[in-house]
């Protein structure tokens, strides 16, 4: 039976790599890690297990990696370090200079997975799984832009080349600086094969124009929300197809999703997704979707 795979952002998600916030987060700076003012390392805790909740009740295995406090606080955004895809695992290199260690955490949970690694991204590639978006089984986009550049594209291309999956680059702007993290995935979250939530005006235009092409309606999240949440209103978990997780707060992208047909579900996350720039899809690694 198929244990790993996970060539798409939509399907029901079947086994899923996480990791427990309250040993890495536990003596996080703030001003080191580049979290807002709302951080609160015990808050964030609880807020993550209510997210474990939710994955687990949507019928995913969840397996974590350890929790020890190793300094490590971005570690429990586990889908920046890998890529998991039909063949195997590809261990990706950080653009975030404090996160170059957490790939290693990654080919030790896979180890212990049985997942096999088919490939790594080695300097001077970056790339960040979270600028990684499967448009289809056979085609990853990859946004290019503050933590993922063409050289770790290049190299992303060759890995995957060899198992007839296509990659295509595209350039992000921007947007607020080189110490924020805008990856592709800040301005897309696939609801279903044929469908995506999608900040419009931050979207590379040659994106736009083959999801458009192919069939996948876009929904436009409303922009003040959008610039409330620092774009975390948009970063939606999609457990099975029109089935997600988001973060709670943001009625009118709810009501805009439960409209196009979706069952939303929402956990409250002020202390760890806004706080720190990342959502519930930045905080799940899916290792098979089927």
């Amino acid at each position: 039976m198929k244990t790993f795979g996970a060539q798409s952002m939509s399907l029901p998600l079947r086994r899923v790599l996480m990791r427990r916030p309250d040993g890495p987060m536990r003596d996080a700076d703030p001003a080191v890690w580049h979290y807002g003012a709302g951080f609160d390392a015990g808050r964030a805790a609880a807020q993550h297990a209510e997210l474990v909740r939710l994955v687990a009740a949507s019928g995913a295995e969840v397996s974590f990696i350890d929790d020890r406090n190793d300094g490590l606080a971005d570690s429990v955004f586990v889908h920046d370090p890998s890529l998991v895809v039909d063949a195997g695992a590809v261990l990706l290199s950080m653009g975030k200079r404090l996160r170059l260690a957490e790939p290693g955490l990654h080919e030790k949970a896979f180890a212990g997975l049985g997942v096999p690694v088919i490939g790594r991204i080695d300097p001077p590639g970056l790339v960040e799984g979270g600028d990684c978006l499967f448009v289809d089984e056979d085609t990853l986009a990859v946004g290019m832009g503050v933590r993922t550049n063409r050289e770790g594209v290049r190299q992303l291309q060759i890995i995957l080349g060899r198992h007839g999956i296509d990659v295509i680059g595209y350039d992000l702007p921007l947007w607020t600086g080189e110490d924020a993290c805008l990856h592709l995935q800040s301005v897309i979250s696939p609801l279903a094969p044929d469908l995506a939530l999608v900040h419009a005006p931050l979207l590379p235009f040659a994106f736009f124009r083959l999801l458009k092409d192919i069939g996948v309606g876009l929904l436009v999240a409303p922009e003040d929300e959008f610039a409330e949440s620092l774009g975390l209103s948009l970063n939606v978990l999609a457990t099975a197809p029109r089935r997600v997780i988001a973060v709670d707060g943001f009625p009118k992208t709810r009501r805009l999703m439960e409209e196009a047909g979706c069952v939303v579900s929402t956990f409250e996350a002020d202390a760890l997704c806004i706080a720190c720039e990342g959502g519930p899809t930045c905080l799940t690694r899916p290792v098979l979707r089927a």
